[in-house]
């Protein structure tokens, strides 16, 4: 694999191919803002973005790079919804509610594509999105989805596709039919996140890397945010820190669990090839529990993940792991190599909707993405910023979901969730 040259970020293609070198100082004494926001990734970025063209002051402290956490690590995969289904919701609301919240996951993508064309930001976001089917079950389950998505809420934007179309968008025999959505797609992550970070910094908000919140305490002003280095004294506070939440709320952080997942890209293919593996450049995901996921990047390279695991330490065989499961897929690369092998956490919670909420009427929370974090980031930024402009109607209705704590407690959560992984597994065969 190649030798690594940017170390402020994790060792990725991403990092390799960042467009923006930016760096932002840490904080130093005291400042005001409005708000606070804790948290660097695409779920702060919105909201501080989101804030500022609201007229809010805004200062956002990171405790190490821009991006520097699963928002610049990802798949970079934008699915349009939610990692549940959309009866997780209507478990607890009425009808009417599921309707609008129906409406947000696909506003959430609208959203990217917004930000990303207002404000210039050179991602390489592209449109087009297969879910693969693995086994005819799973062609039932999507044929299931796309009906009930017609029948329920009146949406026709996914199509069945039937595995002798398959070859129009990716090229193996290991799938027998797929579900195509042209309104999802894929970007790069980090210089999503980095275009972010700019499209913030212009319209008003402040930003400081390596520095990290320790505590929150009441003030005069109505919160302060210690870091490190300082203090940010603000009326309200964001956290949005996801799997990093840590000890700044132990009972929301008890709400996610850190799941790892893994990513690798193999060395540019050249456009013939690269487009005969996946001849309408979508995104791809398949049905499985452990599922596995791919896409191109924008020079012509294979960017392969999956391999989700409750251990945080990155396998010492990483590239060749994931080059085997890659090769399951596309036999066709067996010469190919490995250019870079990376991983990050994501978060997920019990019933993998996200959960946002109040801690205190002026600290807001947003977190437990659970895979679809590209999306539902942005949709969380336009949402607590309007709850903050005293429009929370939209905020609150997934406040309404009930989330439960991760059994197990700090010693046991992780064997647990190893244990229903291994569990999932096993049903991908049969």
């Amino acid at each position: 694999m190649r030798k690594f040259r940017n170390q402020t970020h994790a060792p990725s293609y991403y990092a390799a191919s960042a467009n923006d070198a930016t760096r932002h100082p840490p904080l130093e004494g005291r400042v005001r803002a409005d708000v606070c926001v804790v948290g660097g990734g695409f779920t702060g970025l919105c909201t501080a973005l989101n804030l500022a063209g609201r007229g809010y002051t805004v200062a956002l402290v990171e405790a190490s790079k821009i991006g520097w956490g699963a928002s610049g690590r990802n798949g970079g995969q934008l699915i349009a919804g939610y990692s549940c289904g959309i009866d997780t919701f209507a478990d607890h609301m009425a009808p009417e509610d599921v309707r609008r919240i129906w409406d947000m996951g696909l506003e959430s993508v609208d959203i990217v594509r917004e930000q990303v064309e207002k404000h210039h930001i050179d991602c390489d976001l592209t449109f087009g999105y297969l879910t693969a089917a693995n086994k005819p079950r799973h062609v039932r389950e999507l044929q299931a989805w796309r009906d009930e998505a017609a029948g329920r809420f009146g949406y026709r934007g996914f199509r069945y596709v039937e595995a002798a179309e398959l070859g129009r968008y990716v090229e193996s025999v290991r799938y027998v039919g797929g579900l195509y959505h042209a309104g999802s797609g894929h970007l790069h992550p980090l210089n999503y996140a980095l275009g972010l970070a700019r499209a913030a910094r212009e319209a008003g908000a402040s930003l400081y890397e390596d520095t990290s919140a320790v505590a929150l305490r009441k003030s005069a002003a109505g919160h302060e945010v210690h870091c490190t280095n300082g203090v940010v004294e603000a009326r309200y506070v964001v956290l949005a820190c996801n799997a990093y939440l840590g000890r700044l709320s132990p009972a929301v952080a008890r709400k996610i669990i850190p799941v790892a997942t893994y990513v690798v890209a193999t060395e540019p293919l050249g456009r013939e090839r690269a487009r005969a593996l996946l001849p309408a450049n979508a995104a791809i995901c398949d049905c499985n529990h452990a599922l596995e996921y791919f896409r191109l990047s924008q020079d012509g390279r294979l960017l392969w993940g999956g391999r989700a695991s409750s251990s945080t330490r990155i396998p010492s065989n990483l590239g060749d792991a994931m080059r085997s499961d890659m090769l399951r897929t596309f036999p066709q690369l067996a010469g190919v190599k490995i250019d870079y092998a990376w991983g990050g956490l994501i978060d997920a919670t019990m019933n993998r909707a996200p959960h946002f909420g109040r801690i205190e009427p002026d600290i807001y929370f947003a977190q437990g993405f659970s895979g679809h974090g590209v999306n539902v980031t942005a949709l969380a930024g336009r949402l607590i910023a309007e709850a903050i402009d005293a429009q929370a109607a939209r905020f609150d209705l997934f406040g309404k979901v009930r989330h439960r704590d991760f059994p197990g407690g700090t010693l046991l959560r992780k064997p647990m969730l190893a244990l229903a992984m291994t569990w999932h597994a096993m049903k991908d065969v049969l």
